[in-house]
């Protein structure tokens, strides 16, 4: 087979060039005016090499977009108003990863485009409301002046109010306010002031040191596939940029997280945000479906198994809109979508969903039940449970409305019905999280008033429909939107469980919190454990 190499090509009429081979690399290229599109892959023989990191950086050195090239995945490209513009003076850095170490020379230049993203660090708290709203004309026109300018999701700490966001053709729904903290001010100044004096070869990716652990995000998921083990998928981080380090797979037993998006073999989910990902302990298999980047949004369901360790994009029959932000329940074997965000064409608003989807993996085909009863109304950023045949949705946001009601749906009946509670309810919320505790209990902790992250927890009994709050410390320091929530076993000792157990139901359980978003505009990489025992209301 031919000699390994990393191809680009840059517009849709130019041919395509060789920037990394086996023997060499070609120093820099400079990009005419005009170029809307990058395209990079790979051909020939990868040998020992495992990944070709790709890092689109602006003119401070701050990362615009990123990607990776593997065996399995040997195509990246960027487009003007689709992921992101960039601006004079950009970079674009290629690092080969394994086998040989040659890296082309950071300095193919980009010139005479637009940047992205376009933060505003002058935001001094969260006081924007999330979600769709009505227009006026003088936004309107507003927007249209700022069309094609690449802004992107905004986090729960976000000054810009687009979840997901499609630029200036929509209203903007389901996003948060941000603050751009003094502190991450003065880190983008310092890089600045670095990168003017130390010139390009401050730019040189091979000096990274590798992450020994997720950076800080919000938007992800987090899964639990077996006793000792949970994978985390996605993510967006500071500077609302999606994070580099997409997939991390974590091991309880030590809470040692190892870097997972090589590890599985076929087609990897694109970067994205708002999706949900739903683990089957019967097929050992994990079903993401769903979410937004940037401008995008998805309706694709891919699966991983994990125990052959590969991904498959399903070719699926049947009718589901992109959604982001939607609840996804796993019950016998299939998977329940409810609500979420869905784009509509301009000028109209982005809509929320209140419709049950039914993905059946077995047939690979979506459809719609007929569902009774008092249904929920429209709304995004809830949570959802399964427990004892019945799916709990509580809160969520349809701007201006936040929520904080209850609803039932019963999955023998397929009929929801609005459930009648006593006690210390939350307040209404989005972006918060949820985890089962019991048969009968689940919790309730943190999320996003409209206003700002709340840090309160609360825990819900189905027996008795009541609230309860709790008060700990561990919970209740810190507010957080955004952020991933399980329960797993408590750790075992090392070779005392077989990986491929299922969880056991009766043994003792730890709640694990990780990442998330706070209103100073700090993104979390912490992850604490609390046993539920703890919990007890």
């Amino acid at each position: 087979m031919e000699d390994f190499g990393v191809y680009a090509i840059f517009g849709v009429d130019e041919p395509p060039q060789q920037i990394l081979r086996r023997d060499g690399w070609q120093s820099s290229i400079e990009i005419q005016p005009g170029v809307q599109l990058m395209v990079l892959f790979t051909r020939g023989d990868w040998g020992e090499r495992d990944s070709v990191s790709v890092e689109l950086a602006d003119e401070r050195n701050i990362p615009i977009n990123m990607g990776k090239l593997t065996p399995f995945n040997k195509c990246l490209s960027w487009e003007s108003g689709e992921d992101g513009v960039w601006a004079s003076g950009a970079t674009l850095n290629v690092k080969l990863n394994g086998g040989t170490t040659e890296f082309l020379d950071p300095a193919l230049t980009l010139s005479q485009m637009e940047c992205t993203p376009e933060c505003n660090p002058t935001v001094p708290a969260l006081k924007e409301c999330l979600g769709k709203r009505k227009r006026s004309q003088g936004e309107k026109e507003e927007e249209e002046m700022n069309e094609g300018r690449g802004k992107e999701n905004i986090c729960p700490n976000a000054s810009e109010k687009v979840t997901p966001q499609r630029r200036s053709k929509n209203s903007h729904r389901g996003g948060q306010t941000r603050l751009f903290s003094q502190q991450e001010q003065q880190t983008a100044a310092s890089s600045s002031q670095s990168h003017k004096a130390k010139g390009k070869q401050a730019k040189n990716p091979s000096q990274t040191a590798p992450l020994e652990k997720p950076s800080g995000r919000w938007g992800q998921t987090l899964c639990p596939i077996d006793p000792q083990t949970a994978i985390m998928i996605g993510g967006q981080g500071a500077r609302m940029q999606f994070c580099k380090d997409p997939i991390w797979k974590l091991c309880t037993e030590d809470l040692s997280w190892v870097p997972a998006e090589t590890l599985a073999e076929g087609p990897t989910p694109e970067a994205r945000i708002g999706h949900t990902a739903t683990y089957d302990p019967e097929s050992k298999r994990i079903f993401v479906f769903g979410g937004s980047k940037h401008k995008k949004w998805f309706n694709d369901v891919h699966i991983l198994d994990t125990q052959t360790w590969r991904w498959t994009l399903v070719e699926a029959q049947g009718k589901v809109p992109p959604l982001a932000y939607h609840s996804c329940s796993m019950f016998r074997g299939e998977l329940f979508v409810f609500g979420g965000v869905f784009p509509r064409p301009h000028p109209e608003p982005d809509g929320c969903s209140d419709s049950i989807y039914i993905f059946n993996p077995e047939m690979a085909i979506w459809y719609q039940p007929i569902v009774n009863g008092e249904k929920p109304a429209p709304r995004s950023g809830h949570s959802a449970c399964v427990m004892q045949g019945r799916i709990f949705v509580f809160g969520g946001w349809d701007t201006p409305v936040c929520f904080n009601d209850m609803f039932m749906l019963d999955l023998g009946l397929m009929e929801f019905s609005a459930v009648k509670t006593s006690g210390t309810a939350p307040s209404p919320r989005s972006w918060h999280g949820c985890a089962v505790l019991s048969d009968c209990s689940f919790l309730i902790y943190g999320g996003y008033n409209g206003n700002n992250a709340l840090s309160d927890a609360f825990i819900f009994n189905t027996d008795t429909s009541c609230w309860s709050s709790l008060t700990l410390p561990q919970l209740n320091s810190v507010p957080r939107a955004g952020h991933s929530i399980i329960t797993m076993p408590i750790t075992y000792k090392q070779g005392s469980v077989n990986e491929q157990e299922e969880l056991p139901e009766s043994a003792p359980q730890t709640l694990l919190v990780f990442g998330g978003g706070d209103n100073e505009g700090s993104f979390f990489s912490d992850l604490f454990t609390i046993p539920v025992e703890e919990l007890k209301d």
